[in-house]
């Protein structure tokens, strides 16, 4: 595997796909469940490209559903590696529902993933740089920072407020 830098256009996946009653809710929509599941594997999909091997999902910092998706609707999942850390990286995700009959396009969540590339030996391993060369780029690598300054700092503000 090389180790040579990527940048984030390397490691672009779109996953799309059509839903069905199987992923209804109880209310009808699609159940939100499994449009996370569907960010996980379009993030691992990015990470892997990134890693040039096996990811795990680490964690979610966020998700937030702007819109219901409905029984019929195409889900496009757009995925990229937003920053890379030592032996980990996160993976912004966009979801779009479309209602093809209406020609109507919605964004549905954003969601941000912490993938960790796995070695043979099941542990935690080194990960080429990510180098951001736009500027979009360079502001999705700014923000994944603050997000892991705020995911690393907040074990510590939790234990303060138990004592």
């Amino acid at each position: 595997m090389s180790k040579a830098a990527r940048h984030p256009g390397d490691t672009a996946s779109v996953l799309t796909y059509r839903t069905g009653i199987q992923d209804a809710n109880i209310s009808g929509n699609v159940h939100g469940g499994w449009i996370m599941k569907l960010c996980d594997e379009a993030a691992a999909i990015a990470a892997a490209r990134h890693v040039g091997g096996r990811v795990v999902t680490a964690a979610v910092d966020g998700m937030k559903f702007r819109s219901p998706v409905h029984v019929g609707d195409l889900l496009t999942l757009r995925a990229t590696v937003n920053a890379a850390w030592r032996t980990s990286l996160e993976v912004g995700v966009r979801v779009e529902s479309e209602n093809v009959e209406r020609r109507s396009v919605r964004h549905t969540c954003t969601a941000f993933l912490t993938m960790v590339a796995l070695g043979e030996d099941e542990k935690p391993m080194p990960i080429p740089e990510l180098v951001p060369v736009t500027d979009e780029e360079r502001r999705r690598c700014d923000e994944a920072h603050l997000r892991r300054a705020i995911r690393l700092a907040q074990p510590d503000a939790l234990q303060r407020i138990r004592e």
